[in-house]
């Protein structure tokens, strides 16, 4: 009967200690995806991956030459750059203050990586073509982390 006490008394307490014991952390919050990368110990996620190609131009945004040409260059490039995914999503930004032009190309996690792989086609020739623009700098890129939420 003392063995019966005892074990009783050891569940009863182990139970009630495991209260006070520290929540594990599920790394799964109620803000991803099934397909999502958790960052911030899963306060946080993405499942989609944007690479930013970005410059300056010159002139005032409403008479600027440089950002024409960026257009033009823009327009040629487009078709080339929503091939890499069917779920692309194309943003271009512009800052008429900061002289800021950006090109932000968004694809599904499962896609950014063959499209890594392959240079993030066309990128390297639309740089190119952007930096023999007159009066565009600092030409930049960037891949970052993307999530509608």
């Amino acid at each position: 009967m003392k063995t019966s006490v005892a074990s009783l008394l050891f569940a009863t307490v182990a139970t009630r200690t495991s209260a006070f014991a520290p929540a594990s952390r599920n790394a799964f919050s109620r803000n991803m995806s099934a397909n999502s990368v958790p960052l911030a110990n899963g306060a946080m996620s993405f499942d989609r991956v944007c690479r930013e190609w970005r410059c300056k131009y010159e002139g005032d945004k409403a008479t600027s030459e440089s950002l024409e040409a960026i257009s033009k260059l823009v327009d040629e490039y487009l078709p080339e750059v929503k091939k890499a995914s069917s779920d692309v999503t194309v943003n271009r930004l512009i800052c008429g203050g900061c002289l800021d032009f950006k090109l932000m190309t968004t694809v599904p996690l499962d896609d950014f990586g063959p499209w890594e792989e392959s240079g993030f086609a066309p990128e390297a020739e639309f740089l190119e073509k952007l930096k023999a623009i007159e009066g565009v700098s600092q030409v930049e890129t960037q891949t970052i982390t993307n999530m509608i939420i």
